[in-house]
């Protein structure tokens, strides 16, 4: 995975890398500490492959990568959502839920929300950062827009089928408080996850 070492500052707010080159430099250093951050798309857009680029990003760095489907399933199918069952395992400075989709499904909006600002808090308190991933055509457009409203960061991941080729590019839709980059950044999946461009494209 692409690890870069860039600038932990852009005026005068602390940035942690993103784990994919490309994204750094789209970000202009990564994403800005105390943050939480939604990546939306399909199972197959690469969306799961940033959030471990993320998770891994920087060995210096403690993290947490929390899949709550095997909460969910060890908690057995009549048990309430507990917060606790997730926050106790949010620990570290780059923090993972794949997926909130699991949630979302299982216990519905409210409750999601409801783990969701908990978790916010969190992370601004301790300056670490959470990234959770959502699968798209899953949820109705109010749920999406109402999670998307909790985010700081959004980005979609986007798959389109030119001709004969493949063609993937991700677009940062939201940066609360910053002005959003009007560029779609073009990449590619290796065996070894993530290539995104260094060069981006103007949308």
């Amino acid at each position: 995975m692409e690890v870069v070492s860039l600038p932990d500052t852009q005026g005068g707010v602390r940035k942690r890398p993103t784990g994919i080159v490309g994204l750094n430099l789209l970000l202009e250093g990564g994403f800005p500490q105390g943050t939480v951050i939604m990546v939306h798309g399909t199972a197959v857009a690469g969306v799961d492959l940033a959030a471990q680029h993320f998770c891994h990003g920087n060995p210096e760095e403690t993290g947490s990568y929390i899949i709550p489907e095997e909460i969910i399933e060890k908690a057995g199918p009549q048990a309430k959502m507990n917060p606790a069952m997730l926050l106790e395992q949010m620990k570290g400075d780059r923090i993972v839920v794949d997926s909130l989709s699991a949630i979302l499904q299982q216990y519905g909006i409210e409750q999601t929300l409801f783990l969701m600002s908990i978790a916010k808090d969190n992370v601004r308190k301790t300056n670490a950062n959470l990234m959770f991933i959502i699968y798209t055509g899953v949820h109705s457009p109010m749920e999406m827009t109402r999670i998307m409203r909790m985010a700081d960061i959004v980005i979609e991941f986007k798959t389109q089928v030119t001709q004969a080729e493949i063609e993937r590019t991700l677009a940062v839709q939201k940066i609360k408080g910053s002005a959003v980059p009007r560029r779609l950044l073009p990449f590619i999946i290796t065996d070894n996850g993530i290539e995104a461009s260094t060069t981006s494209r103007v949308v």
